[in-house]
């Protein structure tokens, strides 16, 4: 059939459209391919030069700075410094030892360094670089640099490095890093890839660990132009990482040092907590040890004398250790049997020296006896047989509630490591642990603090603070992260009659101002700042015996506690001295010294002490401020 021109006409139309759109579409494709050919041939062609001349591009990871940490005054206690360290990359190294060999022209390696290093890279992805020599000069990272043609794979970096300023005083408290092992790679389900850096730096123990996500920050990356042999051209982008927030602690380190200069070189603990606010404005161990070996490496020789110390340098002993607490106990005693109205304030009990339960006779501290005594009298003289009695009539449940109530049994919520929660023992504890029923002998060793009884320095902080103001004071150690306050918990009332709290205080201030309180010759002399506080001697061997009869060892622990001052607390102090013998003789005298350094807020006045104790605390003031100065030339130097 035919069509008439008018059909022929349309058809011709379409024809030229379609024409028109495929011939447009074809030159728009062709302008495209155009310009995308001018651009790499004219504005890329020194990149795509470099990669046909046998160079690549690499991403590296830049590791963040990691957060800082300061006192409560802002003094650094932890910091970062810049180390410089070489690496190499086992896809780019050819022949590892041949290139180690060449090296070792270069700079002094470490064959012990050499060997974990290629064990790491034999073991690692080989694009990841591995650490050979870490700490070298600047001389040697200059060596390497200028030789980099003939060492494939091998770049010489600057990096940084955690740096402990305060060196041993703050080691318990803030813990320290070290590279990541791993050991450390097992806890995490998807390890961040920053983790894999070489010798990246993450927090061991302490704080560094317990605030490690915080502390860490965010990894960066770098690209670079790396030539057939692996050396470094030239940077193409950086995009900078995020660094780790700075923490500020609620301690004092003046007042840390100081306690630390005045422990000496005791086996010994001291905690110093604001019964306001619960914060921790010194909480030290000694011995300590330097956490900046542990960063770099701590030598075999150097940490087997460590470990072989019968004193503990490791051990975080505010925290991490548990001691029977002695005498100290009896204000939980005495608080039980208060709120179980089974004592008054003017019920006496008579102490003969002993006290015959069953077939047994327990002793008081004092052989021949303390006559009749009252409950403020049994704190002052701190009479055994007082609260034998008192703790038969009130039982082990009501003394293991007041316990709970004022903060033992349970681990203190503070960011260190390995805190223990001690031992507030019941019947129901003994059958469950033991196998085996509660005795009447149990609670008469427990009415004195020994027995099954365990409790921390920290712990018994708590507990003071917590008597001082009737109050639930919770201990804070971290005051801010990254410019942010952490907020203060607890400070709730504690459901103890303020009558029954006053009773004790009173008992407790003759303890250390009474002619003859067991602490009377540690007294604070400035009225406005007297003290208060109770003795506590706690026996290591279950038996009579003198402690310079025994090795170091075997001796008793002393214990002290206290709060100050009397009429508006304001600091509680808690002092145990390992073997130290007796808490009226060993203890309180340092917790005295303690206490008022820190509520004057330096070395106090001579005025403040006793008149016959004047001479020997100018001596030892002497002595402490003459140490200090010279650690502190000492870390200069260092510095």
């Amino acid at each position: 059939m035919r069509r008439t021109p008018r059909e022929t006409a349309d058809s011709n139309r379409k024809i030229t459209r379609r024409g028109l759109l495929l011939g447009g579409s074809q030159i728009a494709f062709a302008g495209v391919l155009g310009l995308r050919m001018r651009h790499m041939q004219v504005d890329q062609a020194d990149e795509f030069r470099l990669l046909a001349e046998e160079n690549r591009i690499n991403m590296h990871l830049i590791p963040p700075s990691r957060g800082r940490i300061f006192d409560r005054e802002g003094r650094v206690i932890a910091d970062n410094e810049n180390t410089y360290r070489i690496t190499m990359r086992r896809e780019d190294s050819g022949d590892l030892e041949d290139t180690i060999g060449r090296l070792a022209q270069l700079v002094q390696l470490d064959p012990e360094d050499v060997t974990r290093a290629l064990e790491e890279m034999r073991t690692s992805p080989p694009f990841l670089q591995v650490t050979v020599a870490d700490r070298v000069t600047w001389d040697e990272i200059s060596r390497v640099a200028v030789n980099a043609p003939a060492l494939p794979g091998v770049t010489p970096e600057v990096g940084l490095s955690r740096v402990y300023p305060q060196h041993d005083t703050f080691a318990h408290v803030v813990g320290y890093v070290g590279p990541v092992s791993e050991r450390d790679l097992a806890r995490y389900e998807d390890p961040e890839p920053v983790l894999r850096i070489p010798r990246f730096q993450i927090g061991k123990v302490g704080i560094e660990s317990k605030y490690e996500e915080q502390l860490r920050g965010a990894a960066g990356a770098k690209r670079v132009e790396v030539n057939a042999v692996g050396r470094v051209m030239r940077e193409l982008d950086r995009r900078e990482g995020t660094a780790g927030a700075d923490l500020q602690l609620t301690v004092d380190s003046e007042l840390q040092d100081y306690i630390k200069a005045r422990l000496g070189p005791e086996s010994a603990s001291a905690v110093v907590i604001d019964v306001e606010s619960g914060d921790l404005l010194a909480i030290a161990s000694s011995p300590s040890y330097d956490p900046n070996k542990f960063v770099r490496g701590i030598s075999v020789p150097d940490y087997g004398a460590l470990r072989e110390n019968n004193h503990r340098p490791l051990a975080s002993k505010t925290v991490q250790d548990a001691y029977p607490p002695g005498s100290t106990f009896k204000i939980v005693t005495a608080l039980a049997g208060l709120a179980a109205g089974v004592i008054g304030p003017d019920e006496t009990a008579y102490c003969p020296g002993h006290l015959e339960v069953g077939s047994r006779r327990f002793h008081c501290w004092k052989r021949s006896g303390h006559g009749h005594v009252n409950l403020e009298n049994s704190l002052r003289d701190s009479c055994d047989v007082y609260y034998y009695e008192l703790a038969m009539k009130v039982g082990i449940e009501n003394i293991a509630a007041m316990g709970r109530r004022l903060g033992l049994g349970a681990a203190p919520d503070v960011p260190m490591s390995a805190v223990t929660a001690g031992l507030m023992p019941d019947k129901d504890w003994k059958r469950r642990e033991r196998g085996a029923e509660w005795l009447i002998g149990d609670t008469v060793n427990a009415s004195i603090g020994q027995g099954f009884v365990l409790t921390s320095p920290l712990q018994q902080a708590i507990m003071t603070a917590r008597v001082a103001t009737g109050r639930e004071i919770m201990p804070r150690l971290v005051r801010s992260i990254g410019g942010a306050q952490v907020p203060l918990v607890g400070g709730g009332d504690l459901g103890i009659d303020p009558q029954h709290l006053r009773w004790v205080r009173n008992g407790l201030i003759s303890v250390v101002n009474s002619p003859r309180g067991t602490a009377r010759r540690s007294r604070i002399a400035a009225d406005d700042k007297r003290m208060a506080g109770k003795t506590g001697t706690s026996q290591v061997l279950n038996r009579v015996v003198r402690n310079q009869d025994v090795p170091w060892e075997e001796r008793d622990h002393a214990l002290f506690v206290c709060y100050a001052p009397v009429d508006a607390p304001r600091l509680a102090v808690s002092v145990v001295v390992e073997h130290g013998g007796g808490g009226s003789t060993v203890a309180a005298p340092v917790a005295r010294d303690i206490m008022l350094q820190a509520l004057y807020k330096g070395t106090p006045p001579l005025d403040a002490y006793p008149s016959s104790d004047r001479d020997r605390i100018k001596t030892q003031q002497d002595r402490i401020a003459r140490e200090r100065a010279e650690r502190a030339e000492a870390e200069g130097r260092r510095a």
